[in-house]
């Protein structure tokens, strides 16, 4: 909205931003227009929740030049100084990366996984395959490793 001026102060020539949740309500409940989703989560609660893909006009941050940072692993620079947690910190990524590409490359096992260790009980076989479907697109091409050109763009705004 920035980019585009748009104002968020709700006035005829703007939006109104509402806070919204991990979860699509508003946009189901007609209380919005308009709701921030991943593609991974959010945006099949609003298939599942009645919307055909033709319904939608979607907004890809990224192809906008946009997007924001997200999942990551963050350190304080001055533990960066210490050689033990920088060691650490290495072998976490790489254990992260190589249990991505096993659950990409075995994805039914993987899913068996997070349902047996789901304690709430509400997660379904369908909505993780749709889920790792999506991740596995985010993953690519795998390296871990932070495009400063990415970080950049997200600090400007």
């Amino acid at each position: 909205m920035s980019k585009l001026g748009y104002k968020t102060d709700g006035s005829p020539d703007g939006v109104k931003v509402l806070k919204q949740g991990f979860n699509v309500d508003p946009i189901l409940q007609k209380q919005a227009d308009c709701v921030s989703a991943m593609t991974y989560n959010e945006y099949w609660q609003v298939i599942d929740g009645g919307f055909k893909p033709s319904d939608l006009v979607v907004f890809n941050y990224e192809k906008e030049g946009v997007a924001t940072m997200e999942d990551g692993l963050w350190a304080m620079e001055p533990k960066l100084k210490d050689p033990a947690f920088v060691g650490k910190m290495a072998k976490f990524v790489k254990s992260s990366m190589k249990g991505w590409d096993y659950a990409k490359a075995h994805e039914d096992e993987a899913v068996k996984i997070i349902l047996a260790t789901d304690t709430t009980g509400s997660k379904t076989e369908k909505d993780q395959k749709r889920m790792m479907g999506e991740i596995a697109k985010l993953l690519d091409p795998g390296t871990g490793e932070l495009d400063p050109k990415d970080y950049d763009r997200t600090v400007g705004f």
